[in-house]
């Protein structure tokens, strides 16, 4: 009985054993399992980085596997959400990652949402484990390049160029790309008539000169082009062109005008001041016709004159036969654009005769004076003789 006994009792405690091996088993984690939680995002990427309303593009997802010697299964990788549209079909295809190995997944996205954030769910479905979820954050944004004109002519002539300052500047979250300025307009000519900007980066600015020169009153049309990833934007700006006179411009004026001459050669000094609000470059001072210019002064460079700065100048020139002699005054803009202006300076005949003449002229009044002498000198004598 005893052995009978001893024998019951190993095999109950044989089955005990056996029923707790297989209630651990059930409470083991299966190595794929394990595997799959090691699994992560390593990388969210949209290509524009920040969408316009409308735009199209992608949504690259990196998945990266943490493990260093298990590989895993995946089955099914795909991405949802309302506003980010998905135009690419999903993964299907069933597929390993390696240890330490990273795999990238390319949807085509639109977004179709408004302006603000929102958050696609990525997902991926694993063999043997469950699916992996991941909100893939991004931004909508309306904001366009903004063009700013940073100073232009108040009016313009025509035939002179005149320079036009311009600046583009990036407001959005994200670069763009491929930016051009085209400039046109119907009876003008544009140096240079399309600028390439380029890349511009998130709150830049890049400056966009030009210069316009006007054959007549118009428009001027400004279309700046630029890529939002692949999407082509536009921003247009119209400038009107007018003819007239330009309040900002120098305005070198001639004064202090004294004249003189020397052996029949005038000489005309004076000062030039410049009343307008730009410098006035190269200023010179000349004389035209009738006056035959002469040296050392045919024309006087009084130079750069900024505003309410002024310069002397002098001119030499023969005259006959005239009293008022034009002096013409030239100067530059900061473009290049020559102006002129002429201006009537009233010269004396009669100072020029009595200086070339002035020798031979005081003799008869010096011989006058010496015969008033001797007439007084013998008057007084002969009262003298008289009263004696």
């Amino acid at each position: 009985m005893k052995i009978v006994r001893l024998i019951s009792l190993i095999s109950v405690i044989l089955l005990a054993s056996a029923m707790v091996g297989v209630v651990a088993a059930d409470f083991t984690t299966p190595e794929s399992i394990v595997a799959a939680d090691k699994v992560y995002v390593s990388g969210i990427t949209y290509d524009p980085a920040v969408f316009f309303p409308g735009d199209k593009g992608t949504l690259t997802v990196d998945i990266t596997n943490g493990n260093t010697e298990t590989g895993v299964n995946v089955n099914h990788a795909t991405v949802s959400s309302d506003t980010i549209k998905i135009t690419s079909r999903p993964y299907d295809t069933s597929n390993s990652l390696g240890p330490a190995q990273k795999q990238s997944f390319v949807f085509s996205v639109t977004a179709d949402g408004l302006t603000g954030t929102y958050f696609p769910v990525f997902s991926l479905s694993f063999r043997d484990s469950d699916s992996l979820f991941y909100r893939a954050m991004v931004k909508i944004d309306d904001s366009p390049l903004v063009l700013t004109i940073l100073d232009k002519p108040d009016t313009y002539s025509q035939g002179k160029k005149k320079t036009i300052y311009a600046q583009v500047a990036n407001l959005r979250e994200n670069e763009v790309k491929n930016v051009i300025l085209d400039v046109s307009g119907t009876g003008i000519t544009t140096t240079p008539s399309r600028v390439f900007v380029g890349k511009i980066a998130s709150g830049a600015t890049v400056p966009v000169n030009f210069t316009v020169t006007a054959d007549q009153p118009t428009t001027l049309h400004l279309v700046l082009n630029y890529d939002n990833g692949d999407n082509p934007h536009t921003v247009n700006m119209d400038l009107p062109v007018t003819f007239g006179v330009d309040k900002k411009q120098a305005n070198p004026i001639i004064s202090n005008v004294q004249t003189k001459s020397d052996a029949g050669i005038f000489h005309i000094t004076g000062d030039v001041n410049n009343a307008g609000l730009e410098t006035a470059n190269t200023v010179t001072v000349t004389s035209l016709s009738p006056a035959v210019p002469q040296d050392p002064y045919k024309t006087y460079v009084v130079g750069a004159l900024k505003p309410d700065d002024f310069g002397s100048f002098e001119v030499t020139f023969l005259a006959t036969n005239t009293e008022n002699v034009p002096l013409q005054l030239s100067f530059k803009d900061a473009d290049g654009n020559i102006y002129n202006s002429v201006q009537d300076v009233k010269i004396s005949a009669s100072n020029t005769t009595a200086q070339k003449s002035s020798g031979s002229s005081t003799i008869p009044i010096i011989a006058a004076i010496v015969i008033l002498a001797v007439f007084i000198g013998g008057w007084i004598l002969y009262l003298k003789k008289y009263k004696k």
